[in-house]
């Protein structure tokens, strides 16, 4: 026997839950916009003034959801016209700031903003399937989880064209999973309480050697198109391939959205060059926040930084209403990313490349400052040592996501 079902809207209430979500959109866009703000830094501050917000709770749990998605979708702006990611964007920067370089920048936001909505897409009706498998297997992947990590490192390194590139980025992993290994458990007195290092080693690692060499390059060139030029099943491949690696963060502890982007990289097809590495490590990052709010309701455990201020508000856990969040959010990243992307390169090409370079250096120390103390600042100078290595030695990146890999392989 059918049962049935009513659905009542409240028109009163349903316009404050708007309000909600678009203030922490708001939030979002503009935490995501700050150079070097890691995403869990910002989701600390976050579950710091949670419990203080006047509102209903489940209000106050879609704010803080909606902050966190739409920070996803932004944090990929200055990631792409500066070269500073937070981590999670931290292996689509290069490719990004590549295409900024070669005038395409307006292509780049796009790809990623696309990156982000098609993974919030895909991800609301895998979340329940997923979910389950996820569960079943957890034991398992749990257990190889190191060797995992070995295989997809090997991978990179391999991926490299030459010897001394493959000696570059095993060198690189050598050195950041060294960096990760004596500071990722320090703990020290700040005077912001929101996490541990993470804020000054990728700021070190991958924003700060892309400022120093700024600041004797010639800037931002003029961008000259927004079209596309990857055909539509290659960002929808590659953007379904972010979205299944961003349900491993969910549940997986010690997995992050970082992490789970570099294992993206080798399941992304080659003919989809720097356009497909964009889109699917954009989809990662998002992606993360809605299987990890499944997770939450499924094992009871917040894996991600934005989870934790979520249950930090006490918000009930009503997945209709979260999910309709999470969607509103992700439309709504969409358009700014477009709006205040295009914004945002074209002022930076407007002005000297060299005056942002400093100010941005500048601004990335005092970050590390404000999250860790002066530990954070030596911990920032010597990650940006490091961060020069694979660039002088013409090998990727991404091989400095060995801060978070290395510790992870050897059970740091």
């Amino acid at each position: 026997m059918a049962v049935p079902v009513e659905f009542v809207v409240e028109p009163r209430l349903t316009v404050q839950l708007l309000g909600w979500i678009l203030a922490g959109a708001l939030l979002g866009s503009c935490s995501g916009l700050v150079p070097g703000l890691h995403a869990n830094n910002f989701a600390l501050l976050l579950a710091g003034v949670a419990p203080s917000v006047p509102g209903p709770p489940l209000f106050v749990g879609c704010a803080m959801l909606a902050a966190g998605v739409v920070h996803t979708f932004l944090n990929a702006v200055p990631a792409m016209a500066l070269g500073v990611p937070d981590a999670e964007m931290a292996v689509t920067a290069l490719p990004g700031h590549r295409l900024v370089l070669a005038g395409r920048g307006h292509e780049a936001i796009r790809l990623s903003a696309l990156g982000s909505l098609l993974a919030v897409l895909a991800a609301i009706p895998l979340a329940i399937p997923v979910t389950w498998a996820m569960t079943a297997t957890y034991p398992t992947i749990r257990s190889s989880l190191p060797l995992l990590l070995a295989m997809v490192v090997v991978a990179l390194v391999a991926s490299e064209r030459t010897w001394r590139t493959r000696a570059g980025g095993l060198l690189s992993f050598a050195l950041a999973a060294g960096l990760g290994l004596l500071t990722l458990d320090l703990s020290p007195d700040a005077p912001l309480d929101a996490g541990g290092t993470l804020a000054p080693l990728f700021a070190g690692l991958f924003g700060a050697p892309v400022l120093i060499d700024a600041i004797r390059g010639g800037g931002v060139p003029p961008q000259d198109g927004e079209t596309i030029a990857i055909s539509s099943r290659l960002v929808a491949v590659t953007a379904v391939a972010g979205a299944f690696a961003g349900a491993i963060v969910g549940y997986v502890p010690g997995i992050s959205a970082a992490i789970a982007a570099v294992a993206a990289l080798v399941v992304v097809p080659a003919d989809a060059g720097d356009r497909g590495y964009i889109v699917a490590t954009s989809g990662v990052d998002t992606a993360n926040t809605i299987f990890a709010l499944f997770a939450l309701v499924a094992i009871g455990q917040p894996r991600t930084g934005v989870m934790v201020a979520f249950e930090s508000a006490n918000a009930p856990l009503d997945l209709p209403i979260l999910l309709a969040a999470v969607a509103i959010a992700g439309l709504s990243g969409f358009v700014l990313v477009c709006v205040v992307g295009d914004v945002y390169l074209d002022l930076v090409g407007k002005t000297s490349y060299w005056k942002i370079s400093a100010s941005v250096l500048v601004l990335l120390v005092v970050l590390s400052f404000l999250f860790t103390g002066p530990i954070g600042v030596v911990v920032f100078v010597v990650a940006a040592t490091i961060g020069m290595v694979p660039v002088r030695l013409r090998a990727r990146r991404v091989h400095l996501m060995g801060v978070l890999i290395g510790p992870l392989m050897l059970g740091g």
